[in-house]
């Protein structure tokens, strides 16, 4: 099963902000401090996801642990703007799923070393005094996998939950292929 842990999305509304006049006006949820960086976090409760506003108009929001949770983060943002008169109804341009982080389980133990003879050298990167994991990137999908000799995996680089899925079914037939399951 493949899980996500860390959504990302980002979105751009139709002007430009004062960020220290959004500060004040969000108060306790935002965080500014233009002296360490140039953009007001918004944290709407202590474990909710994280809003980066920029002075653009552009905004981050990351720590999402679904696309739906993602989305409403979003909205919830929106009104919040909305609400003082930050932003106008319609001032949202675009937003949209950057990159998923996702995790699952392809096996109990895995030898490394045998796996990235099995994947292909020229697509695999193991090295484990530098890294634990073995860093596959498949040409035929947008994503990375970092597969560890736990059998655990974490698969980065999409905006699509099915391509993640589709990188897990690719590398547990590869297991079985190779007979290292």
């Amino acid at each position: 099963m493949v899980e996500i842990v860390n959504a990302v999305g980002s979105g751009s509304f139709d002007r430009e902000f004062d960020l220290a006049v959004v500060a004040e006006d969000l108060g306790s949820v935002a965080d500014f401090d233009e002296e360490k960086y140039p953009g007001v976090y918004v944290r709407l409760s202590e474990d909710s996801p994280l809003a980066t506003i920029y002075r653009t108009g552009k905004f981050i929001v990351t720590g999402a642990d679904s696309i739906d949770g993602l989305y409403d983060v979003k909205e919830d943002l929106v009104d919040i703007l909305t609400e003082p008169g930050i932003i106008l109804e319609g001032d949202l341009q675009w937003f949209q799923v950057q990159n998923l982080v996702c995790t699952t389980v392809l096996d109990a133990n895995l030898n490394l070393n045998a796996l990235a003879i099995g994947l292909g050298l020229e697509q695999t990167e193991y090295e484990p005094e530098q890294f634990p994991g073995l860093i596959y990137r498949n040409p035929g999908f947008e994503c990375v996998a970092l597969i560890f000799s736990t059998g655990k995996a974490v698969i980065t680089g999409s905006n699509d939950l099915e391509e993640a899925e589709a990188v897990v079914s690719f590398l547990e037939e590869e297991l079985s292929r190779l007979q290292l399951n």
